[in-house]
């Protein structure tokens, strides 16, 4: 065999177009088992060691190791049906004032503990509360046609951005134009949607934004996470990822985060720190107390369930 002819692997190997290979051209290569000892301390010092994870596109209860952990996935339904359980098996009149106290807390505080939890801050017309879907948003599947949950998304973005005006009182003009092409404004760059069920009508939703991570003086983008909750449901109906550019349209490019806005969204962040402490904690708390009235109802050695009226003997 010709000197050409054995080299020729080599040279495939680590020289071959990517289109020849019909994929793109890897960071590190495989050796081949002929190649010398040396050359394989060679490959293996070109090996580029992992980048780490961007800050850019970490949610907000994925920052601090201090946070409380996520309650269960379906925790509210599953509450209720834990309370109703303890109430089948017969509760004394303070184990029934404190099973009255947990609906009532599921019943009244169930939007601001499933979106706190993740971080998304509640009322104050943040977002879009309380929104009526109507009939006609439905399509021939008789559910709620997935372009109307961006339309969803963008109405709680612009409010979300409006609601600082009035926190912001001295840059509160420069807050509403921010969403008019008059100066420095936002341009959606991107947006993904993720669906979790399919929403019907009749049903109300809250919609509300969060950021993503801690903003900096350099950033020309930010990226938002938003919730769409359904009231009948009572859980996200769906989620998207937003991918927002600040831009200068006088210039005609992109530009960094004035110093007003990133002063209030650095403010918002902790906020929405602060916001997954409490809304978690409160949920735990809620969980202990059913885990209470359970072990005093049901899950105990002599209990009985109460049958009403049914199990009385004739």
């Amino acid at each position: 065999m010709s000197r050409r002819a054995r080299i020729r692997p080599f040279l495939i190997l680590n020289r071959a177009p990517a289109t020849i290979l019909n994929v793109a051209t890897p960071r590190t290569v495989a050796v081949p088992q002929c190649l010398s000892s040396s050359s394989r301390h060679h490959q293996r010092q070109r090996k580029s060691p992992p980048a780490p994870p961007s800050c850019r596109h970490c949610s907000t209860s994925q920052q601090s190791s201090s946070q409380p952990p996520p309650p269960p996935p379906r925790w509210l339904s599953d509450l209720t049906a834990r309370l109703g359980k303890c109430i089948m098996f017969g509760c004394g009149p303070a184990q029934v004032a404190r099973a009255a106290g947990v609906l009532r807390a599921l019943a009244t505080e169930w939007r601001a503990l499933v979106a706190g939890s993740e971080g998304f801050l509640t009322g104050g017309r943040r977002g879009l509360e309380g929104h009526q879907v109507v009939w006609g948003e439905q399509d021939s599947f008789q559910h709620v046609n997935n372009a109307n949950y961006i339309r969803y998304a963008e109405s709680s973005r612009v409010n979300w951005i409006t609601y600082f005006a009035g926190v912001d009182r001295p840059h509160g003009k420069d807050w509403r134009e921010l969403m008019t092409p008059k100066g420095v404004g936002l341009i959606m760059k991107s947006i993904k949607a993720e669906y979790k069920f399919p929403m019907t009508y009749p049903d109300r939703i809250s919609v509300y934004h969060k950021l993503r991570a801690m903003p900096d003086a350099s950033d020309t983008s930010l990226i938002l996470d938003c919730v769409i909750l359904s009231h009948r449901h009572r859980r996200a109906a769906a989620t998207t990822e937003e991918d927002v550019v600040i831009y200068d349209y006088k210039e005609a490019k992109k530009t960094t985060m004035p110093p007003f806005v990133l002063d209030i969204f650095r403010d918002t962040w902790r906020l929405q720190e602060k916001e997954v402490r409490r809304a978690r904690s409160r949920v735990w708390d809620l969980i202990r107390e059913v885990e209470g009235l359970e072990k005093e109802t049901w899950n105990r050695e002599d209990a009985v369930e109460d049958l009403g009226s049914a199990g009385k003997k004739s």
